[in-house]
Protein backbone atom coordinates (compact mmCIF):
# COMPACT_ATOMS: atom_id res chain seq x y z
CA UNK A 1 0.00 0.00 0.00
CA UNK A 2 1.27 3.49 -0.81
CA UNK A 3 0.31 7.07 -0.06
CA UNK A 4 -1.79 7.30 -3.20
CA UNK A 5 -3.85 4.31 -2.10
CA UNK A 6 -5.00 6.22 0.98
CA UNK A 7 -6.15 9.21 -1.07
CA UNK A 8 -4.45 12.00 0.85
CA UNK A 9 -5.09 15.67 0.10
CA UNK A 10 -2.46 18.34 0.70
CA UNK A 11 -3.69 20.97 3.18
CA UNK A 12 -1.92 24.35 3.20
CA UNK A 13 -0.66 25.96 6.37
CA UNK A 14 -2.84 28.58 7.98
CA UNK A 15 -4.41 29.87 11.16
CA UNK A 16 -7.54 28.71 12.95
CA UNK A 17 -9.33 29.96 16.05
CA UNK A 18 -10.06 27.12 18.46
CA UNK A 19 -12.76 27.53 21.09
CA UNK A 20 -13.07 25.88 24.50
CA UNK A 21 -16.74 25.59 25.44
CA UNK A 22 -15.99 24.78 29.09
CA UNK A 23 -13.74 27.77 29.75
CA UNK A 24 -15.30 30.04 27.17
CA UNK A 25 -11.82 30.91 25.91
CA UNK A 26 -10.31 30.97 22.44
CA UNK A 27 -6.81 30.54 21.07
CA UNK A 28 -5.20 31.11 17.72
CA UNK A 29 -3.38 28.10 16.27
CA UNK A 30 -0.80 28.46 13.50
CA UNK A 31 -0.64 25.28 11.43
CA UNK A 32 2.11 23.97 9.19
CA UNK A 33 1.07 22.32 5.93
CA UNK A 34 0.08 18.65 6.24
CA UNK A 35 -1.87 15.97 4.40
CA UNK A 36 -5.12 14.28 5.36
CA UNK A 37 -7.33 11.56 3.92
CA UNK A 38 -9.95 12.68 1.45
CA UNK A 39 -12.26 10.21 3.21
CA UNK A 40 -12.35 8.29 6.45
CA UNK A 41 -10.28 5.11 6.30
CA UNK A 42 -12.38 2.59 4.40
CA UNK A 43 -13.15 -0.89 5.65
CA UNK A 44 -11.10 -2.51 2.87
CA UNK A 45 -8.03 -0.44 3.78
CA UNK A 46 -8.42 -1.19 7.48
CA UNK A 47 -8.86 -4.94 7.05
CA UNK A 48 -5.83 -5.18 4.75
CA UNK A 49 -3.53 -4.13 7.62
CA UNK A 50 -5.38 -5.44 10.65
CA UNK A 51 -5.95 -8.81 12.26
CA UNK A 52 -9.31 -7.67 13.61
CA UNK A 53 -12.14 -10.08 12.78
CA UNK A 54 -14.62 -7.52 11.51
CA UNK A 55 -16.92 -8.31 8.59
CA UNK A 56 -18.18 -5.31 6.63
CA UNK A 57 -21.06 -5.15 4.19
CA UNK A 58 -19.13 -2.92 1.80
CA UNK A 59 -15.44 -2.33 1.10
CA UNK A 60 -16.22 1.36 0.66
CA UNK A 61 -17.88 2.08 3.98
CA UNK A 62 -15.88 3.69 6.80
CA UNK A 63 -14.03 1.25 9.03
CA UNK A 64 -15.89 1.05 12.34
CA UNK A 65 -16.51 0.52 15.21
CA UNK A 66 -13.04 1.81 15.93
CA UNK A 67 -11.22 2.33 19.21
CA UNK A 68 -8.61 5.07 19.44
CA UNK A 69 -5.96 2.45 20.21
CA UNK A 70 -6.91 0.45 17.11
CA UNK A 71 -6.64 3.61 15.01
CA UNK A 72 -3.11 4.51 16.16
CA UNK A 73 -1.98 0.90 15.78
CA UNK A 74 -3.34 0.87 12.23
CA UNK A 75 -1.50 4.11 11.47
CA UNK A 76 1.79 2.48 12.48
CA UNK A 77 0.96 -0.60 10.39
CA UNK A 78 0.27 1.66 7.40
CA UNK A 79 3.63 3.39 7.89
CA UNK A 80 5.42 0.04 8.01
CA UNK A 81 3.63 -1.12 4.85
CA UNK A 82 4.73 2.07 3.09
CA UNK A 83 8.33 1.74 4.28
CA UNK A 84 8.35 4.91 6.37
CA UNK A 85 9.08 5.59 10.02
CA UNK A 86 6.17 5.13 12.41
CA UNK A 87 4.70 8.27 13.96
CA UNK A 88 3.86 6.54 17.25
CA UNK A 89 5.71 4.67 19.97
CA UNK A 90 3.15 2.46 21.69
CA UNK A 91 3.70 0.90 25.11
CA UNK A 92 0.47 -0.61 26.40
CA UNK A 93 -1.80 2.42 27.06
CA UNK A 94 1.00 4.95 26.62
CA UNK A 95 1.27 6.40 23.11
CA UNK A 96 3.94 8.95 22.18
CA UNK A 97 3.84 10.94 18.93
CA UNK A 98 7.11 11.88 17.22
CA UNK A 99 6.05 15.17 15.63
CA UNK A 100 9.13 15.04 13.38
CA UNK A 101 8.07 11.74 11.81
CA UNK A 102 6.41 11.58 8.41
CA UNK A 103 4.50 8.45 9.36
CA UNK A 104 0.74 8.10 9.14
CA UNK A 105 -1.12 9.37 12.18
CA UNK A 106 -4.34 10.85 13.49
CA UNK A 107 -4.89 14.57 12.89
CA UNK A 108 -4.80 16.97 15.81
CA UNK A 109 -8.10 18.68 16.54
CA UNK A 110 -6.82 21.92 15.04
CA UNK A 111 -5.75 20.11 11.86
CA UNK A 112 -9.07 18.31 11.65
CA UNK A 113 -11.16 21.45 12.08
CA UNK A 114 -9.02 23.49 9.68
CA UNK A 115 -9.32 20.74 7.06
CA UNK A 116 -13.06 20.38 7.66
CA UNK A 117 -13.76 24.09 7.34
CA UNK A 118 -11.67 24.47 4.18
CA UNK A 119 -11.60 28.24 4.52
CA UNK A 120 -15.19 28.67 5.71
CA UNK A 121 -16.24 30.22 9.02
CA UNK A 122 -19.85 28.99 9.12
CA UNK A 123 -20.97 25.98 11.23
CA UNK A 124 -20.92 23.75 8.13
CA UNK A 125 -19.14 24.10 4.79
CA UNK A 126 -22.44 23.67 2.93
CA UNK A 127 -26.05 22.52 3.35
CA UNK A 128 -26.00 19.36 5.46
CA UNK A 129 -28.29 17.46 3.11
CA UNK A 130 -25.73 17.96 0.35
CA UNK A 131 -22.54 17.22 2.29
CA UNK A 132 -23.31 14.90 5.22
CA UNK A 133 -25.14 11.71 6.18
CA UNK A 134 -27.14 12.59 9.31
CA UNK A 135 -30.36 11.63 11.09
CA UNK A 136 -32.26 13.67 8.50
CA UNK A 137 -31.38 11.05 5.86
CA UNK A 138 -33.06 8.27 7.84
CA UNK A 139 -30.30 5.72 7.13
CA UNK A 140 -29.65 2.91 9.60
CA UNK A 141 -25.88 2.72 9.26
CA UNK A 142 -22.82 4.29 7.63
CA UNK A 143 -22.87 4.91 3.92
CA UNK A 144 -20.05 4.41 1.43
CA UNK A 145 -17.57 7.25 1.56
CA UNK A 146 -17.49 9.98 -1.05
CA UNK A 147 -21.14 9.93 -2.13
CA UNK A 148 -21.96 13.47 -1.05
CA UNK A 149 -20.39 16.80 -1.97
CA UNK A 150 -16.80 17.45 -0.84
CA UNK A 151 -15.52 20.64 0.75
CA UNK A 152 -13.16 23.03 -1.04
CA UNK A 153 -10.13 20.97 0.03
CA UNK A 154 -11.66 17.94 -1.70
CA UNK A 155 -12.52 16.15 1.56
CA UNK A 156 -15.66 14.04 1.84
CA UNK A 157 -17.80 13.30 4.89
CA UNK A 158 -15.87 15.31 7.45
CA UNK A 159 -19.34 15.99 8.81
CA UNK A 160 -21.77 13.13 9.28
CA UNK A 161 -21.43 9.41 8.46
CA UNK A 162 -19.00 8.53 11.30
CA UNK A 163 -17.35 10.43 14.13
CA UNK A 164 -13.59 10.62 13.67
CA UNK A 165 -10.86 10.20 16.27
CA UNK A 166 -8.27 12.93 16.74
CA UNK A 167 -4.91 12.78 18.50
CA UNK A 168 -5.75 15.19 21.33
CA UNK A 169 -7.11 14.44 24.77
CA UNK A 170 -10.67 15.67 25.17
CA UNK A 171 -10.00 17.36 28.54
CA UNK A 172 -7.33 16.01 30.88
CA UNK A 173 -8.88 17.77 33.89
CA UNK A 174 -12.42 16.49 33.52
CA UNK A 175 -12.37 13.33 31.42
CA UNK A 176 -9.10 11.57 32.24
CA UNK A 177 -7.63 9.77 29.22
CA UNK A 178 -10.62 10.36 26.93
CA UNK A 179 -9.61 11.33 23.39
CA UNK A 180 -11.36 13.80 21.12
CA UNK A 181 -13.94 12.92 18.46
CA UNK A 182 -15.11 15.21 15.67
CA UNK A 183 -17.63 15.41 12.87
CA UNK A 184 -20.86 13.68 13.90
CA UNK A 185 -22.39 10.44 12.68
CA UNK A 186 -25.18 9.08 10.50
CA UNK A 187 -27.71 9.07 13.36
CA UNK A 188 -26.87 12.52 14.76
CA UNK A 189 -29.05 15.60 14.56
CA UNK A 190 -27.85 18.70 12.76
CA UNK A 191 -26.56 20.39 15.90
CA UNK A 192 -23.99 17.60 16.36
CA UNK A 193 -22.75 17.77 12.77
CA UNK A 194 -20.91 21.08 12.84
CA UNK A 195 -17.24 21.90 12.38
CA UNK A 196 -16.80 23.13 15.95
CA UNK A 197 -18.62 20.34 17.80
CA UNK A 198 -16.41 18.00 19.80
CA UNK A 199 -17.05 14.87 21.77
CA UNK A 200 -14.77 12.63 23.79
CA UNK A 201 -14.62 8.96 24.67
CA UNK A 202 -12.32 6.42 26.26
CA UNK A 203 -9.54 5.30 23.91
CA UNK A 204 -10.63 1.67 24.26
CA UNK A 205 -14.36 2.34 23.83
CA UNK A 206 -16.10 0.40 21.06
CA UNK A 207 -18.59 2.80 19.50
CA UNK A 208 -20.62 1.79 16.47
CA UNK A 209 -20.53 5.22 14.81
CA UNK A 210 -16.81 5.96 15.25
CA UNK A 211 -14.07 5.70 12.63
CA UNK A 212 -10.99 7.73 11.76
CA UNK A 213 -9.27 9.73 9.04
CA UNK A 214 -5.54 9.42 8.56
CA UNK A 215 -3.13 12.36 8.45
CA UNK A 216 0.52 12.64 7.50
CA UNK A 217 3.26 15.21 7.82
CA UNK A 218 6.35 15.99 9.88
CA UNK A 219 5.04 19.12 11.60
CA UNK A 220 7.42 19.55 14.54
CA UNK A 221 11.00 19.09 15.67
CA UNK A 222 12.29 15.67 16.67
CA UNK A 223 11.39 15.08 20.30
CA UNK A 224 9.08 18.09 20.46
CA UNK A 225 6.09 17.70 22.72
CA UNK A 226 3.85 20.13 20.88
CA UNK A 227 2.65 20.64 17.33
CA UNK A 228 -0.37 21.76 15.34
CA UNK A 229 -2.33 23.08 18.33
CA UNK A 230 -1.47 20.19 20.66
CA UNK A 231 0.84 20.56 23.64
CA UNK A 232 1.88 17.90 26.16
CA UNK A 233 2.67 20.65 28.68
CA UNK A 234 -0.82 22.10 28.29
CA UNK A 235 -2.31 18.63 28.84
CA UNK A 236 -0.25 18.22 32.00
CA UNK A 237 -1.06 21.67 33.35
CA UNK A 238 -4.76 21.22 32.70
CA UNK A 239 -4.79 17.93 34.61
CA UNK A 240 -2.90 19.41 37.57
CA UNK A 241 -5.88 20.87 39.39
CA UNK A 242 -5.92 21.11 43.18
CA UNK A 243 -8.58 21.07 45.85
CA UNK A 244 -12.07 19.53 45.80
CA UNK A 245 -13.15 18.27 42.38
CA UNK A 246 -16.57 18.72 40.82
CA UNK A 247 -18.62 15.52 40.74
CA UNK A 248 -17.54 13.25 37.91
CA UNK A 249 -14.18 14.89 37.21
CA UNK A 250 -11.26 12.45 36.83
CA UNK A 251 -8.01 14.39 36.20
CA UNK A 252 -5.45 12.45 34.17
CA UNK A 253 -2.11 12.22 35.91
CA UNK A 254 -0.89 8.62 35.52
CA UNK A 255 0.05 8.87 31.81
CA UNK A 256 1.22 12.48 31.85
CA UNK A 257 3.87 12.22 34.57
Amino acid sequence: MGVDDLGLSAIPGGTITMRDARSGGTREVLLNAFSIGTTAVRSADFVSLSDASIVYESAGEPARPMTWFAAVQWCNAASAADGIEAAYTIDDRSVQWDTGSNGFRLPTEAEWEFACRAGTTTPTYGPLDAIAWTAADGVDGPQEVGLKRPNDFGLYDTLGNVWEWCWDYADTARYGDYRALRGGGWADQAWSCRASVRRGSAPDAVLEDVGFRVAQGAVGERGAREAQGWSADADRQRADIRGPLPVGWTPLRSLLG
